[in-house]
C-alpha cells in the first residue's frame, strides 16, 4: 500500500483549522453573550446562606443583562453533586456555580474520590461574600458560654450531640470536639437547615451554623448563641465573643461564597460577568440585604479568588487531618 506523503501535513492543517474555528466560535459566543437564560447552580437547599446569595445576586444580574437568571438547587453529597455537574457543563458562560468553603475546600479532604477537582475544574470569577459561623445550642442546655458548654458535656457523657448537614459543617463540629476534648457525638442530617431545625426541636444539642437561618431563631429565643468563629467579632452579633475570646484558641473558620465558571470559559465572558458582579456587590441595596442575613458582601479579581481558594483548601485540609476525620 502506497503511503501518502502529504497525509501528515494535511492532518496538521486540519487540526490547526479546527483549533482556529474553535477560537473563532468562542469569540463570537463571547460577543453575543448572553442571548439566553443563565443558570446559577446552588449546591445547598433553599434557606441556606448560599441560596440567599444566589437568589439576590441572580435577580440583580438578570436585570443588568436583560436575561433571566434561573437558580437551581442541586442538593446532595455536601455539594459535590452540584459541583460535579458544573464541572461537566459547557464552558459557555450560561452555567455559574455558587461555590463555598465546603465545595471548594473541605470536600477535598472529606471524600476519598471527589467527582471534580475544586481548583482545576473551575474558572474563578469573584468572591461574593463571607460570614462568621455561630455556635448555637438548644436553650435547654444550661450553658451561656463555650466553657460552660464544655463543662456540661464532660459532666454528662454522651448527651451533647452536634448536628451537621454538610461536609463543612461536619468539620466545624469535629474541630470543636477535638479542641475542646469534650464528649460530643456528631449527628448527620441531609442539610444544614434540617440540622438547625433539629437543634430547635431538641433532637441534638448544638450546631456550628450560618447566621442567615440562625439569627431569627436566636432573636426569638429558640436557640442560644455562644460565640462566633471569625478572628474578630462580627458586626452582625457584636456582643458574641470570638472562639479565641471564649477560650478555644485555634478555632477560626468562616463560610464564604464565590462565583465560578466551568474551566475553559472564554476570558471575555468571564470578564463581562466579573464586571457585572463586582458592580452588583458594591450596591447599597445588595450589601444591606445581605447584611440582614449576616453576610458581608465582597468582590475580588479572578486572580485574588484563585489564590484565596488555594489557601482555603490547605487550611481546611489541615483542620480535617487535625480532627482525625477519615475520608469516605
Amino acid at each position: 500500500m502506497n503511503q501518502d506523503p502529504d497525509r501528515p501535513r494535511r492532518r496538521l492543517m486540519a487540526s490547526a483549522a479546527a483549533a482556529a474555528l474553535l477560537v473563532l466560535t468562542r469569540g463570537v459566543a463571547a460577543q453575543t453573550w448572553p442571548d439566553k437564560p443563565i443558570r446559577f447552580i446552588v449546591p445547598f437547599g433553599p434557606g441556606s446562606g448560599t441560596d440567599i446569595v444566589a437568589r439576590l445576586v441572580g435577580t440583580r444580574l438578570g436585570e443588568a443583562l436583560k436575561q433571566p437568571v434561573v437558580v437551581e438547587n442541586k442538593v446532595g453529597a455536601s455539594g459535590a453533586i452540584a459541583a460535579a455537574s458544573v464541572a461537566r457543563s459547557a464552558p459557555d458562560g450560561y452555567t455559574v456555580f455558587i461555590g463555598t468553603q465546603t465545595t471548594q475546600a473541605s470536600n477535598a479532604g472529606m471524600f476519598i474520590k471527589l467527582p471534580y477537582d475544586p481548583i482545576k475544574d473551575f474558572e474563578p470569577v469573584t468572591m461574593l461574600g463571607s460570614i462568621p459561623l455561630i455556635v448555637v445550642i438548644n436553650p435547654s442546655i444550661p450553658a451561656t458560654t463555650i466553657q460552660e458548654l464544655i463543662a456540661w458535656a464532660n459532666a454528662n457523657p454522651g448527651k451533647l450531640m452536634c448536628g451537621f448537614g454538610t461536609g463543612g459543617a461536619q468539620v466545624t463540629g469535629e474541630l470543636f470536639k477535638t479542641l475542646s476534648k469534650a464528649d460530643i457525638l456528631l449527628v448527620p442530617y441531609k442539610s444544614n437547615p434540617q440540622a438547625l431545625n433539629a437543634v430547635v426541636a431538641g433532637e441534638v444539642s448544638m450546631m456550628v451554623t450560618d447566621p442567615g437561618p440562625s439569627l431569627p431563631l436566636i432573636e426569638a429565643g429558640r436557640v442560644r448563641a455562644l460565640a462566633v468563629t471569625s478572628a474578630q467579632r462580627s458586626r452582625i452579633a457584636p456582643n458574641l465573643p470570638t472562639m479565641a475570646e471564649a477560650g478555644m484558641t485555634g478555632y477560626e473558620l468562616t463560610a464564604w461564597y464565590a462565583a465560578l465558571l466551568p474551566a475553559g470559559t472564554p476570558a471575555a465572558i468571564r470578564d463581562r460577568l466579573h464586571a457585572e458582579l463586582v458592580r452588583i456587590m458594591a450596591t447599597a441595596d445588595v450589601r444591606d440585604k445581605l447584611a440582614t442575613a449576616g453576610i458581608e458582601a465582597l468582590s475580588s479579581t479572578p486572580l485574588e479568588l484563585s489564590a484565596f481558594m488555594d489557601a482555603e483548601l490547605q487550611k481546611w485540609s489541615g483542620h480535617i487531618r487535625a480532627a482525625g476525620i477519615k475520608p469516605e
